[in-house]
C-alpha cells in the first residue's frame, strides 16, 4: 500500500432527473466530465442515485405507494447493462475512480448498491447495502456479507457504504481491518432537515477518525419542483429539506473542503495519504490498539443465494493403458479402453 502519495477527490452534490433513468445517467456523466477539468482523480455520488433515490417511500403509506414503486422498477438499473456500460467508457475516457449509487433490478427484486469502477473502466465492486432502513424495507430486498470489501484501485484501498449503514459498527469495523485508505458514503439527501445533515456529520467525522482514513461523502438534493413532484401536499415538503453534508473529511476528523449543506455543487480536496500515518501512528484500531485476544469480529463473506446446488463429482478419465488389467478382456487378453472391447489379435 502507497501512503506517500496524494490525490484528488470530489464528493457530488446533485440533483436526479426525477422518473428519467436515462436523464439521470446523462447528468452523472456530465459531472465526471467536469470533476475531470479540476484534476479530480475519484468521485463519489449520492445513494441510489440513479435513477433517483425513492423518496416517495418516505411521504406515502405502503398500501399507496404501488405506482410509484412500479415506475422505479421500470427505470431501475441492469448490472451490468447501459448504464455500467456508460459509466465505464467515462472512468477509462478520464482515467477516474467513480463510486455510484443506483438502484439494481435483479430479476423481480430491486437493491439499494454500490458501483465503484477503477480508473480503467473495470467495474471492481457491487455491493447491495446489508440492511434497508426503516421505509427503505418495503422498496430494497437485503444485500449480504460478500459485499463487505475494500478494493484496490488506481486512487488507493477505496471501500463504501450506504447511508445508516455507518450506524452498524461492525459493518464499518469489517471494512476497517481491510486497510481502508479511502471510505466513501453515500447518503439521499434533502429529507428530515436540518438534524440529519448534523448527525452524519458527526457519523462522517467519527468514521475517519477511527478508521485513520479519509471519508468522501455524498448527498442527493432536490430542488423545490422535485418536491412538488413526488407530493403536491406542500406539508410534506419539510421532510423532503435539509439532510444534506457533502463533505470530505480528513484521518484527523478535519473536513477538507466547505461542506455543501444547501445547492447542487462538487466537494474537491487533494488527500494527502502521509495523514494516514500520522493518525494511525497514534490510534490504529485494527493493529497495534486492537485487542483480538478480548475482541474479534465474524464476517460471513459468503454471497446469499436461495439455492445450494451440490458440486458436480469431478471427471476423471478412465486411463487406457495396457497395464490396467481392469481394462484386459479376461478370455481374448485384448485390451479394452474405456469398456469398448476389441477383437482378438
Amino acid at each position: 500500500m502507497d501512503y506517500a502519495k496524494t490525490i484528488r477527490a470530489a464528493a457530488a452534490q446533485i440533483s436526479p432527473v426525477l422518473f428519467s433513468c436515462d436523464g439521470t445517467t446523462e447528468k452523472v456523466l456530465e459531472t465526471i466530465a467536469e470533476a475531470a477539468q479540476s484534476g479530480v482523480q475519484l468521485i463519489v455520488f449520492p445513494e441510489t442515485f440513479i435513477p433517483y433515490y425513492p423518496y416517495f417511500s418516505f411521504v406515502q403509506p405502503p398500501f399507496l405507494m404501488g405506482k410509484e414503486h412500479l415506475r422505479l422498477y421500470d427505470e431501475a438499473v441492469a448490472v451490468p447493462g447501459p448504464v455500467t456500460d456508460a459509466v465505464s467508457r467515462a472512468a477509462r475516457s478520464y482515467g477516474m475512480v467513480v463510486v455510484l449509487g443506483v438502484n439494481e433490478r435483479d430479476g423481480g427484486s430491486l437493491y439499494n448498491t454500490q458501483l465503484i469502477f477503477d480508473a480503467d473502466g473495470t467495474l471492481v465492486l457491487k455491493r447491495r447495502k446489508i440492511t434497508p432502513t426503516y421505509h427503505e424495507r418495503m422498496v430494497w430486498g437485503q444485500g449480504d456479507g460478500a459485499g463487505l470489501k475494500v478494493v484496490e484501485t488506481a486512487a488507493g484501498r477505496v471501500g463504501a457504504l450506504a447511508c445508516w449503514e455507518h450506524y452498524n459498527p461492525l459493518a464499518r469495523y469489517a471494512l476497517m481491518t481491510q486497510h481502508e485508505q479511502i471510505h466513501c458514503g453515500q447518503f439521499p439527501g434533502s429529507m428530515v432537515g436540518q438534524i440529519f445533515g448534523d448527525q452524519m456529520e458527526v457519523t462522517m467525522r467519527h468514521h475517519a477518525l477511527e478508521s485513520g482514513c479519509f471519508v468522501v461523502n455524498a448527498t442527493g438534493w432536490l430542488t423545490q419542483e422535485q418536491k412538488r413532484q413526488i407530493t403536491p401536499d406542500e406539508n410534506l415538503h419539510r421532510v423532503l429539506s435539509g439532510g444534506c453534508y457533502t463533505a470530505i473529511i480528513s484521518p484527523e476528523g478535519v473536513p477538507l473542503s466547505e461542506p455543501i449543506t444547501e445547492r447542487e455543487g462538487l466537494a474537491i480536496a487533494d488527500l494527502d495519504f502521509s495523514l494516514i500515518t500520522k493518525r494511525k501512528r497514534m490510534m490504529d484500531s485494527v493493529g497495534h490498539y486492537a485487542r483480538p485476544d478480548l475482541l474479534r469480529l465474524k464476517v460471513n463473506a459468503e454471497p446469499w443465494a436461495v439455492v445450494e446446488t451440490p458440486a458436480a463429482p469431478a471427471f476423471s478419465p478412465q486411463p487406457t493403458g495396457a497395464n490396467d488389467v481392469s481394462l484386459i478382456d479376461a478370455e481374448s487378453g485384448s485390451l479394452s479402453p474405456n469398456g469398448v472391447e476389441l477383437p482378438a489379435v
